[in-house]
């Protein structure tokens, strides 16, 4: 996995799991700016953008054993990334949300945030029905919002097949969801995948 620059991430990779500061150091300077991108690209937000490099460059150090050296660290980071995201963005709805609660002298309602959870842990017993190739191609996709040449390239597949696996991905989660979503959060859940 070298690239033009003579950047070798399996190397890099080995080293780092025998806590080689220098490799990790590499890595974070070839990954880091990808990660600000994307994160800023959601949050809107420098110094939170930041944060969540740091976050996940700390998670990666302190993991540094458990990362597999098989798989593109790109897509594990973007894991990271993805959900230290939706947990900010999940915490300003929260405070905004308290926010206006306390404006109009209401007490703090859980409804929301039980039905939060609950989408939540509905998409992902979806997603885990997903065979592990086709679960790997949605998550880089959606979660991720890779394009297809991209994941096509990183994944070692034809664009094509990228195609397939997402188009199957999404009628099996939306047979899940309609089966298993208990009404109108399943029906939510679903014209929200019709929406990607």
């Amino acid at each position: 996995m070298k690239t033009a620059s003579g950047f070798s991430e399996l190397e890099y990779l080995r080293r780092l799991k025998l806590s080689d500061e220098r490799a990790f150091d590499a890595l974070f300077r070839h990954y880091s700016a990808l990660v600000y991108r994307f994160a800023y690209s959601y949050l809107k937000s420098r110094p939170v953008a930041e944060e969540i490099v740091q976050e996940c460059f700390i998670k990666i150090w302190e993991k540094r054993e458990q990362v597999r050296d098989d798989q593109p660290l790109k897509s594990y980071l973007f894991t990271i990334a993805h959900h230290a995201v939706l947990n900010e963005l999940r915490r300003d709805q929260h405070h905004l949300r308290l926010q206006g609660q306390v404006a109009a002298g209401r007490p703090e309602s859980v409804t929301n945030e039980a039905e939060y959870e609950e989408m939540e842990n509905l998409y992902q017993a979806a997603l885990e029905q997903l065979p592990p190739k086709q679960r790997e191609v949605f998550v880089l996709s959606r979660q991720q919002g890779l394009t297809y040449p991209e994941i096509a390239e990183m994944q070692g597949l034809s664009v094509k097949t990228v195609e397939a696996h997402i188009a199957r991905a999404l009628k099996t989660m939306r047979s899940y969801l309609r089966l298993h979503g208990g009404g109108i959060l399943g029906m939510l859940l679903a014209w929200m995948l019709e929406k990607h």
